[in-house]
């Protein structure tokens, strides 16, 4: 009985032992970790790190020294400060990249600034995201590197990333820390992105739908994209495919297309086969586009046609004024502006033909 109870005791001993030996309490930590990310274009760039506090102490040139310090730990004699606290301060890109113009493949880096005291500074992305810090720094893992320089900004008492200046293929990220920020621009080419996603995905289920291939025709249009291949992608939607159908749609696309490549008599077939199956907003759309590009013929049949084929719409008559009042014939331009105001037109439509009227000394 003695035996049973002291190995009992035993037992209870050990499992305490187990607890307390594998445990660990989840505790909040002293500078706290956050991750800031950004969309850009279709792309996400995302920095994750630790957040210490000014805490009345001297940031720059001692707390952070300046140049590459023997930090007393670790392997590395030479090491950049970590941009942060705590583990390795790490940026990640979901697709290839640029920073600072540099390439840079889709993955996660650690993420390190050389500081240096003539307001510049080395930025550092470095293959070895997993250390602790930048006391294993080691040179032959850099991924990048980019002379950047800093600026003046308000006091941060806790560090602080940002992405700023957002433009549709590019960002500024930015660490600021005290009065000192160090901001470096992250970009990726958003059309190839887009268009190669496309090109992949147009194997599988994506390219059985017509609606797919107009998007990416008319995103190669607007976006740099190489207009040949947007060409074949139109159509591709327009005929010759179990999913193809000839729409206005497509056409207005294929004949923009034609009009950026220069095939002039194609672009205007292609462009009044589109008008043969607009509606009277898209002929409107139209006309303004042609008088826009000095076709003032093509234009005018374009909204003469809007207002034979909804001849109760006010908005038909106030576009065909405009069209007149662009080509000079102020007479009949004073007829369908009076001619809309007389149909009871919405706010906008009134607005614009009173205005027109003023300017044309007839209201």
């Amino acid at each position: 009985m003695k035996n049973k109870t002291i190995t009992g005791l035993f037992m209870c001993l050990m499992l305490f032992v187990s607890i307390d030996t594998f445990a660990q309490l989840n505790t909040p930590r002293g500078s706290q970790q956050a991750t800031v990310s950004q969309r850009i274009g279709v792309s996400d760039v995302s920095i994750t790190y630790s957040r210490p506090s000014v805490n009345n102490r001297e940031i720059w040139g001692k707390l952070v020294p300046y140049g590459m310090n023997n930090l007393g730990f670790g392997t590395a004699t030479a090491a950049p400060w970590r941009a942060g606290a705590n583990e390795n301060t790490t940026i990640t890109f979901s697709h290839d990249a640029k920073v600072e113009g540099k390439s840079i493949k889709a993955g996660t880096y650690g993420l390190h600034l050389e500081v240096k005291a003539d307001n510049t500074a080395t930025l550092i992305l470095s293959k070895d995201a997993d250390a602790w810090g930048s006391y294993f720094y080691d040179k032959k893992n850099d991924a990048l590197r980019a002379t950047i320089t800093t600026t003046s900004v308000p006091h941060h008492e806790l560090l602080t990333y940002a992405f700023n200046d957002i433009k549709a293929n590019s960002a500024t990220a930015s660490l600021a820390w005290e009065k000192r920020a160090f901001p470096f621009e992250v970009s990726f080419d958003v059309t190839n992105i887009v268009l190669d996603d496309f090109r992949q995905k147009a194997k599988g289920q994506t390219g059985f739908q017509r609606q797919n291939w107009e998007q990416a025709a008319n995103f190669a249009l607007n976006n740099g994209g190489d207009l040949n291949e947007a060409l074949g992608w139109i159509d591709k939607a327009i005929s010759g495919q179990f999913f193809s159908q000839k729409t206005f749609n497509n056409m207005a696309i294929k004949a923009q297309l034609l009009n950026k490549l220069g095939k002039t008599e194609e672009f205007e077939v292609a462009l009044d086969e589109a008008a043969s199956m607009a509606n009277s907003n898209q002929l409107n759309r139209m006309g303004y586009q042609m008088l826009n590009l000095k076709d003032n013929d093509r234009a005018m049949k374009y909204f003469k046609k809007a207002v034979e084929i909804d001849p109760e719409n006010p908005n038909v008559y106030d576009s065909l004024g405009e069209a007149y009042k662009t080509i000079g014939d102020k007479k009949k331009a004073i007829k369908n502006f009076k001619k809309a105001l007389s149909m009871n037109p919405p706010a906008n439509v009134k607005a614009n033909s009173e205005k027109n009227l003023k300017e044309l000394g007839a209201l």
